[in-house]
């Protein structure tokens, strides 16, 4: 099964007792409490990783230095560690990105010594040595080719979905302008009208691209 990685952004709504409810049910089934397994698809080598700051918080766009900083280590990682990258996006509180990873445990791994760093650099800059500061990285393999489109538009439309701007182009942490380069501005209305983010509640409306 895919891994959901939106379940770890409804923990923080959920009640005490919805929480102990999950972790149960996790422990009968046998599954880690905290993180989801990293399971290798069969079918297919394309994934849309995710990884959030701890409780949404805003630990990455602390500062616009900061969240430069972490968008060039994060492109650096993934470029050498991916076999392609078709869409990416760096927000103040979470990332995403879609790509084809031949090596999925390891790139898992690389994150985490990223995460583990960016912690340790973070927590001193902001005097608050043992602050938890993100969830593990969770993937989605893709499922088809209308999933894959979808997770694009929906990893390009991200920074419009959470209100930190009106137009694609206007988020500069993102690959939006290069992708808009390379397919063109009708191709790229073309596939979100194709592909609309049922499941990622978006709307039929075209986006300001």
């Amino acid at each position: 099964m895919p891994v959901d990685p939106h379940t770890m952004y409804r923990w923080r709504t959920w009640t005490h007792e919805q929480r102990e409810t999950i972790l149960r049910e996790r422990q009968q089934r046998g599954n880690p409490f905290h993180s989801p397994p990293h399971r290798v698809s069969d079918e297919t080598c394309l994934y849309l990783i995710t990884a959030a700051c701890f409780e949404h918080r805003s630990i990455i766009g602390y500062s616009e230095g900061r969240l430069q900083q972490f968008t060039t280590c994060l492109c650096d990682l993934i470029t050498k560690s991916c076999n392609k990258i078709f869409a990416w996006v760096v927000l103040p509180n979470h990332y995403h990105f879609l790509a084809q990873i031949s090596e999925l445990k390891f790139l898992i791994s690389q994150l985490g010594k990223l995460h583990g760093r960016t912690s340790f650099e973070w927590n001193g800059q902001d005097s608050v040595r043992g602050r938890q500061v993100w969830c593990k990285a969770a993937e989605t393999a893709m499922k088809s080719e209308g999933h894959f489109f979808a997770t694009l538009n929906y990893v390009l439309n991200n920074p419009v979905h959470h209100g930190y701007c009106m137009k694609w182009t206007d988020w500069p942490y993102s690959s939006a302008n290069d992708y808009l380069e390379t397919v063109g501005r009708d191709r790229a209305l073309q596939i979100w009208k194709n592909y609309p983010l049922f499941d990622y509640g978006q709307s039929w409306d075209p986006p300001e691209l």
